[in-house]
């Protein structure tokens, strides 16, 4: 399982382990494991590559209320979703996702079940709880047809 730096991290500090990764991605230096994956979520966003050059991102706010999506907030969603998928949690995560893989688009895979993951973080944010996984794996059941 890939971590982040230890350390109380700020927004922007989070923020700046994205530039980073792109930034080696683009210079073709050596990544870590986290940096890695970083630069393929990267990828399969290049609408966001522009932000990446722009110092202001780091301290920019995007609102759900302004009709905004937080694109760090989209990527950070791929990937607890590719972290979930790889440490099969909830159980059969994995299963699901590699059967929903074999018959649909893998990006409208991922965007479909990290819908699901949203809505379960959403919830436990609300409630002040853990995320529940048991409804997060009914959610994306249901969205798998299953």
């Amino acid at each position: 399982m890939i971590t982040l730096p230890s350390g109380s991290m700020k927004r922007a500090d989070l923020r700046r382990v994205w530039l980073l990764a792109w930034q080696k991605e683009r210079e073709r230096l050596a990544m870590t494991p986290l940096e890695t994956m970083l630069a393929d979520v990267l990828r399969l966003h290049p609408e966001y590559l522009e932000l990446l050059e722009d110092p202001d991102a780091l301290a920019r706010d995007w609102t759900p209320e302004g009709g905004q999506v937080n694109p760090f907030m989209h990527m950070g969603l791929h990937v607890a979703l590719r972290e979930g998928v790889a440490a099969d949690r909830p159980a059969g995560l994995r299963e699901l996702y590699r059967h929903m893989h074999r018959s649909r688009d893998p990006h409208a895979v991922d965007h479909a079940l990290m819908d699901c993951l949203a809505e379960t973080l959403w919830e436990a944010e609300r409630a002040g709880l853990p995320p529940d996984e048991a409804m997060f794996l009914a959610r994306a059941q249901r969205v798998a047809g299953c």
